[in-house]
């Protein structure tokens, strides 16, 4: 067995393939706390040199600090060594003035009246320093020594009462008991709380005594290390548990679920369900508050570890609603359950809502399509307007035959840009809705592509009929500026500087010039 352990290691096991026994897996080694589940401080001080003179300074917190068997040795060995110190004092008087031998002899006088030996001399001590005082021993007037040592004795015994009496009553006062009586869960959990992951854990108060000015505060305990390289163990960190709303502060008559939202300011901003398990961190728990009974401060410790942190669980109410009062079933303080709870860290979460969705992102090319479809929608929508307008006000002032020449005119132009903003290959300008082949045969002068570009300009529409009705319906507006020559308006459809008149269809012109 110690060959087979030499060569595959220590943690090499025999399975035994009998039945009847069953094998059980190597439990994993817990490591040490900072401070245990009951509040206790794991931390030892050692090395202190000369500094251990401190704490004979500090005489009284020293004795109150030493644990209950320390406190009554001292205080058995105190009186016990005053007593026999005094009592050899009595003795040696008595031995010194020859009391010892005239002990029985009813016509001298000694110091202390029936001491004549070491027993006699305590037992008159005893009854001086308790105040017992039977009659039988007493001290005369013929000892002026006795009673400078019967003031002395009286002095150093009230001393010593005032300081041990005193050291018994505050270690049997501490709030240190009280603590035993405030709970805290066996584990903490994290789960989501109004749509955000926290960190919790519960506290509950057993006795019916309230804890006044309750607050409770939490640390996290880990180790790190700095950008400069310095490696810090065991480094404190705050961790918010309301703070800054007030939440730390607790009305503790019922037990309460103490919460820490994880957030970018929250030490477990990257903490994960996979990343929990091989992270090594201590929460310390510290709950203080004033004992109503006694008016001292009371701290109440406990600390959770990472195997102590239960991801998506959520605590088991314990509050029932009985005929007049609230009942609190304690039985289940420690339980928990189960609940869907994202198993990604906060960081991970926020990271991936911050990320743009490529469906949501608009391209170029879809760009330029929505906004070609929306300005040929709009140029059909204004040519409507337009004539709407022009129908409603003026319409009435135009002859009939012009009218049905319009509105036949202004269907075909619709149906024409309809049929032209279908074809990708000419887009139709925002100007004049022509396509951009005339626009560009219009930018240069000259006779022959003038009458390139009249003859394309009425296989269009009567997009120069538009515009000789506009003109109409500007001189029935002002029929002062009519002339034989009209100055000519400015039009795409114009290159080479001619009037407007000279576009139109004879018919027209012949129309135009009659009215």
């Amino acid at each position: 067995m110690a060959a087979l352990r030499r060569k595959f290691g220590e943690d090499y096991q025999v399975v035994n393939t009998n039945r009847a026994t069953t094998f059980s897996a190597p439990v994993k080694k817990k490591r040490q706390r900072f401070v245990d589940k009951n509040g206790r401080c794991n931390v030892q001080h050692g090395n202190l040199g000369g500094e251990t003179s401190r704490y004979l300074s500090d005489l009284f917190t020293t004795l109150v600090d030493l644990k209950w068997r320390w406190n009554l040795l001292i205080f058995i060995l105190t009186y016990t060594i005053a007593w026999l110190v005094m009592a050899s004092m009595w003795w040696i008087i008595a031995y010194i003035r020859g009391d010892i031998n005239h002990g029985h002899d009813s016509s001298y006088t000694p110091c202390v009246a029936n001491v004549y030996n070491f027993p006699s001399a305590f037992l008159f001590f005893i009854e001086t320093e308790a105040t017992i005082g039977y009659g039988y021993r007493y001290i005369t007037e013929k000892c002026p020594e006795g009673i400078l040592l019967f003031l002395f004795q009286s002095l150093l015994g009230s001393i010593v009462d005032a300081f041990l009496i005193g050291c018994m009553f505050i270690k049997m006062s501490q709030p240190k008991k009280r603590a035993e009586t405030l709970m805290f869960s066996q584990d903490a959990v994290i789960s989501q709380r109004d749509g955000k992951l926290c960190l919790m854990f519960r506290v509950g108060n057993l006795r019916n005594s309230h804890m006044v000015s309750a607050q409770i505060r939490c640390k996290v305990i880990k180790s790190r290390q700095t950008p400069e390289g310095e490696f810090l163990p065991l480094d404190q960190c705050e961790l918010d548990v309301g703070f800054g709303t007030g939440a730390d502060q607790l009305f503790l008559v019922s037990p309460l679920t103490i919460c820490h939202e994880i957030n970018p300011k929250s030490p477990f901003f990257d903490l994960s369900q996979r990343s929990l398990m091989n992270e090594q961190f201590e929460i310390v728990v510290i709950l203080e508050g004033i004992v109503e009974t006694t008016g001292m401060t009371c701290q109440a410790r406990t600390s959770y570890t990472e195997d102590e942190v239960l991801w998506g669980h959520r605590f088991l109410p314990v509050m029932s609603l009985e005929e007049g009062f609230f009942r609190v079933d304690y039985s289940q303080f420690h339980s928990t359950f189960e609940v869907p709870t994202p198993p990604y860290s906060v960081k991970e979460h926020e990271e991936k809502n911050s990320l743009p969705s490529p469906l949501s992102t608009p391209t170029p090319a879809l760009t330029e399509i929505h906004s070609a479809r929306r300005d040929r929608v709009f140029s059909v929508d204004c040519i409507n307007i337009s004539d709407e307008r022009r129908h409603g006000g003026a319409g009435g002032r135009l002859p009939s035959k012009l009218q049905r020449m319009s509105s036949s005119g202004k269907e075909d132009l619709q149906r024409k840009v309809l049929l032209l903003s279908s074809q990708h290959a000419e887009k139709a300008c925002s100007t004049g809705d022509l396509p951009l082949k005339l626009q560009r045969l219009s930018s240069s002068p000259g006779p022959e592509q003038e009458n390139r570009l009249q003859l394309k300009s009425l296989k269009v529409g009567f997009e120069p009929m538009t515009q000789s009705t506009g003109d109409l319906y500007q001189q029935s507006l002002h029929p002062t500026t009519l002339s034989p020559a009209p100055v000519p308006m400015p039009s795409p459809l114009l290159s080479a500087g001619g009037r407007p008149e000279d576009n139109l269809p004879a018919k027209l012109r012949k129309m135009n010039a009659d009215r």
